[in-house]
């Protein structure tokens, strides 16, 4: 069997875990948590990098950080995983989800201003597939109702909008190093801050509500409980793993970028016969080779693109449930304006087997299925 996704390793993983465990320091904050900060810092341009337990978990600290609360209304896509809108329902937030573009499946920028309100805070884009949501228009909108940005860059990392890395134009940026992610810790995440300010409140809460980073850093004698806070911090063994593959990040890219690229070239043709769609990545976007997915007419030919695959040996998954149709999504949130695209394109995705290190046979072998099908029909 293909399998749609394998966890990303280079082979010194376990050689730094072992340093990491004999350094006597596993808690977090020790030296392979700096160097993976610093090392995304640095990449990115970002004021500010702080390693977290999950990209959920950072996008709770940047629910926090922008003091998101009960009655406040959060814009993002309906289109996304749960934890976009998670991290300000557990603030006693309102989802309010708009239409997607059917071309990149991210929020439209054009249905975002009709859904503000007096009780909006904030907008989320979400950078679907690792391609840019239009920033321009969403920043130019921020700017006008004074919302916070908070990039849902999950999916983003390396990739950029105009030159700017993804996570790093709005006031928040959001990584996740989940196990099906180009760059994985098994479960970790990172947020990346605008604002200096930002970032020292950031380190309070993520440290339990202490000033524990600034004792660590000799700035005071003793640390202390100083605000409300939460146990953000990953495990330095976490760290480890995730630092042998950003020492090796460019060729993890190029890797993935020659699958995207040759998916692209070899199934273009049964898109220009009509049978499906490509990903459309805008000119002014620069992706990271995240995900390829293709679209079929519809639902029914999905299920039978994705049953016939399976049954050649080949993993190909959908993608998310709308969450404005799921229970929670219903009694958290509101969908505002026509649904022209969010269902029906969701509906229509399929997604191909890609991940660092997958064969140019078991790639061809995923290609070929797909045609098949098709001639079948």
């Amino acid at each position: 069997m293909i399998n749609f996704n394998v966890p990303p390793t280079t082979g010194e993983e376990i050689n730094f875990i072992k340093d990491a465990i004999a350094l006597g320091k596993i808690c977090g904050d020790g030296k392979y948590t700096h160097m993976c900060s610093e090392w995304i810092r640095e990449k990115t341009g970002s004021a500010g990098v702080l390693l977290t337990t999950s990209c959920t978990h950072a996008t709770e600290l940047a629910a926090i950080l922008c003091d998101i609360k009960a009655g406040d209304e959060i814009i993002m896509p309906s289109y996304t995983f749960v934890s976009t809108a998670d991290a300000f329902v557990l603030r006693g937030a309102k989802a309010v989800f708009v239409d997607i573009r059917p071309d990149t499946m991210n929020i439209d920028e054009n249905m975002i201003e009709s859904a503000i309100t007096e009780k909006t805070k904030a907008i989320v884009p979400v950078h679907y597939a690792g391609v840019s949501c239009e920033m321009d228009k969403i920043m130019e909108l921020a700017k006008k109702y004074h919302l916070f940005v908070i990039e849902d860059a999950a999916q983003g990392m390396l990739s950029s909008y105009k030159g700017q890395q993804l996570g790093t134009i709005g006031d928040i940026g959001c990584y996740s190093f989940h196990e099906t992610k180009n760059y994985s810790m098994g479960e970790g995440g990172a947020i990346l801050l605008k604002d200096g300010e930002m970032l020292e409140e950031a380190e309070i809460i993520r440290e339990k509500g202490t000033n524990r980073s600034k004792f660590f850093r000799g700035q005071i004698d003793k640390y202390t409980w100083v605000a409300a806070g939460s146990s953000y911090l990953p495990s330095e063994l976490n760290a480890a793993y995730l630092w042998a593959q950003l020492l090796k990040a460019d060729e993890i890219y190029d890797n993935r970028m020659k699958s995207w690229n040759r998916y692209y070239e070899e199934l273009s043709g049964l898109a220009e016969a009509g049978y499906i769609e490509l990903p459309h990545v805008p000119g002014e976007c620069m992706h990271n080779g995240h995900m390829f997915y293709i679209k079929a007419k519809d639902l029914e030919e999905r299920t039978r693109l994705i049953s016939y695959l399976k049954e050649n040996e080949v993993m190909s998954v959908f993608h998310y449930i709308p969450l404005h149709t799921a229970p929670a999504g219903k009694k958290y949130g509101e969908f505002r304006g026509e649904d022209r695209y969010t269902t029906v394109e969701s509906e229509r995705l399929a997604r191909l087997p890609l991940y660092y290190g997958l064969s140019e046979q078991d790639q061809g072998q995923v290609i070929h299925t797909i045609k098949k099908f098709y001639k079948k029909k």
